[in-house]
Order: structure tokens, then sequence, then C-alpha cells
């Protein structure tokens, strides 16, 4: 459906902007009013990653008048496969930083706001309440929930995309039009269910893919042309080469946007909400988690360790520690490895971060493996604290 222009046009273009803008000031559809209502529009981006990287290069070429970012993170090497706004210079800068000194060279006429922290229920109402329009690059559901949930309470309309490996989705949410996230996903998945894509990886293009189709929606949204994808759902296949859509209805029995919503501000706790690890993880955890150093300690006094790495072959294949057998946690969790688990040696587990790790201990120990234990932080620990010579990912 279409919906009428999220702002008003600004008083005039000047005439550097006339000719920065021309190629979009010549389509029927844009024109003059259009191109000053993107100067008149404040969009903030949340994430300067894979998606906040396109979006926030292609909304500020487009002339989007003022442009927030909030990302609290730094640049890694590992980014720069897909995190275009970066550059090898820009290895520990602050994301934010990194972004607005790329778009100042894009377009030095766009107004950056750069907020350098962490988003969370204490400042997330007062830093969307600047902004006509949220575009949503997060990468992890507690995020997902507090920026849908900040925007309905806000009666802010939002842009919100999503890219694992070879297939994206994208689609625009405004309870006041159509559907709300929680009327797509009421309930996050289960804790491990969905690895993110620092677990499963991205295909780098695939981010310039979605994160231009959340530009194309913003500028609909604050231009008042075409039908922008509230109620629609775009789904992406990059091998296949597909597009499809999806009807999404709101839901009158959200929680949040339904005709009797329970959920009436933010929640205390998204990662609480998301559960990072399931309750049987984190029971199996306790007083069964040693760190990369003390693994470490172990190997070298001799201990019988049998160490067992529970990522993905390809994991396996980037960076190992000195030792580890690899048994994913998928043929744990299922029972088909447990015969490879010896009764008379110290099982340790590890991945990549110490989540997937502590979820195949809870395995371990229904099993009957009780003395086993697992590695907190996992590789990336041992990489940071043990052997920094070994690459990270």
């Amino acid at each position: 459906m279409s919906l009428p222009p999220l702002v008003e046009p600004a008083a005039e273009l000047t005439v550097d902007e006339i000719r920065r803008y021309s190629r979009h000031l010549i389509i029927p559809d844009v024109g003059m009013d259009g191109q000053k209502r993107l100067k008149n529009a404040k969009v903030l981006v949340v994430g300067a990653g894979g998606l906040g990287s396109p979006a926030l290069l292609y909304l500020a070429a487009a002339g989007v008048g003022t442009l927030g970012i909030v990302d609290f993170d730094e640049v890694d090497e590992s980014n720069l496969q897909r995190q275009i706004i970066h550059g090898v210079s820009d290895v520990g800068r602050p994301k934010a930083e990194s972004a607005a000194a790329s778009i100042a060279e894009v377009n030095p006429l766009v107004n950056v706001v750069v907020h350098n922290t962490a988003l969370d229920r204490d400042n997330v109402k007062e830093i969307f309440s600047e902004y006509d329009l949220i575009v949503d690059g997060t990468d992890n559901f507690a995020t997902r929930y507090m920026v849908n949930d900040a925007a309905v309470l806000l009666g802010k309309p939002y842009v919100w995309g999503s890219i694992y490996r070879f297939d994206g989705q994208a689609s625009v949410f405004w309870s006041e039009h159509g559907p709300c996230y929680r009327c797509l996903y009421p309930e996050p998945p289960p804790p491990g269910m969905v690895p993110s894509c620092a677990e499963g990886g991205v295909l780098g293009v695939l981010c310039a893919s979605i994160g231009s189709i959340q530009v194309n929606e913003a500028i609909k949204l604050l231009t008042g042309i075409g039908e922008p994808l509230v109620g629609r759902l775009m789904v992406y296949d990059a091998l296949e080469m597909e597009y499809r859509k999806i009807k999404v209805r709101k839901d009158p029995n959200c929680v949040l946007c339904g005709e009797n919503p329970t959920v009436t501000d933010l929640l205390e706790d998204y990662e609480d909400f998301c559960g990072a690890i399931s309750e049987e993880a984190q029971e199996a955890t306790l007083d069964a988690t040693i760190t990369a150093r003390e693994l470490k300690e172990w190997q070298d006094s001799g201990k019988d360790v049998f160490l067992v790495d529970v990522r993905e072959p390809a994991e396996y294949e980037i960076v190992s520690i000195p030792g580890a057998t690899l048994i994913p946690k998928g043929d744990i969790l299922s029972g088909q490895a447990l015969s490879r688990f010896p009764q008379d040696r110290q099982i340790v587990l590890h991945c990549k971060s110490g989540v997937r790790s502590a979820e195949a201990l809870a395995a371990l120990k229904n099993a009957g493996f009780k003395d086993a234990v697992h590695v907190q932080g996992g590789i990336v620990s041992w990489v940071n604290t043990v052997d920094p010579s070994l690459p990270s990912y």
C-alpha cells in the first residue's frame, strides 16, 4: 500500500545540491519535492557493520540530510570482507567514527551524528526520538527485539534486514500501518538453534543486496513514493538468485502492538528474554568452566585431557587449538558422537566463544559425563590470552 511522505520538504536546494542530485531530480517520482524531503530527513542506522555499511553509504549519497550512526564496536580485520564502509587503516578505530569519515568523503553535505555507544534500554528511546526513521542493521536477536519495541512505543517506522550465509530478508515494520517484528516473530528462537554470522558466516556481497533494499525502502518511506514493504517480507536466496515476497499480517494478539497489549514498556533485560544460552546449559557450566590459560596449564603439566572442538569443520580449518579433536556440537546433541568420549579422561570442550560448548556440555552431563568442563571464551580467548600468533575470525 502507498503511504504519505514521512517528512516535509526542506525550503530549498542549493546550487551545489542541485548539481549533486540531478539524476534524482529528473526522475518524475522523486523530483525536486522528493529530494527536498530527503534533505529534511533524519535517519538513524543501528550498526555500522555488514548491513549498516552499504545502507549508510547509499543514504548519504542519496542526500539524506541527517544521518545518525549508533555502534560501540571497533573495526576488526575480519570485518573488511563485507563491511565496505571501513578500510585497512580503520582497524582498531571505533566503527561509528570510521563510518562517519567515509560518509564525509561520499557526501560532505550530510550532517552525521555519531553515537559511539552501546544501544540499551536506558538510551534507546532518547536516541530514537531524534530521528524520523530507523534502519536496523543489527546482528543479534536481543537488539532486534529492543529496536522493534522502542520503535513501536515511539510510533517510529523502521526498516529491518537480516543476513546469513547466502540468505537475506528485509521488511518494513510500522505498527501504525501494519505489523511489527513481534507479529512476525512473537518469540525468539531457542538458544543455539540459529547460529550468528560470526558462527555460520555470510557471503560478503549479500550485505550489499539486503542493505540496498533497506535504503530503497527508506527512500520510499521518506518521499512517499512506491509501495513500501509494510506487511510484506522480502526473502532473497543468493545461490538460486531468487526473490520472493511473503505476506505478513498484523497480529491482533501481538503483545506489543495488538488490540490488548501486555508489553507497554521496554523489557528489563533483552539478553535474558532472548536467552544467549539455555537454562540447562547455564546450570551445566556452574563449577564446570575453565579459562584458556587454565587449559594451557593443564596441557603443559601433562594432564590427560581429551580436548574437543565442537565447532564446524570449516571453522576448524581456519584455526584450532593444538591437540583438539573435532566433534561438531550437532553430533553431540543428537547422541551420534557420544561413543567417542572416554570415561577415564578429563573431557574439555571448546567452541568459538563458549556458547556452543556450553550447550554441548549440558548434553554430555545428561549422558553421564559429570566431570566434563568447557573453556570460557572458547578459541577467541585462546588466541587473545595464550597464542596471539594464531588467526582469529
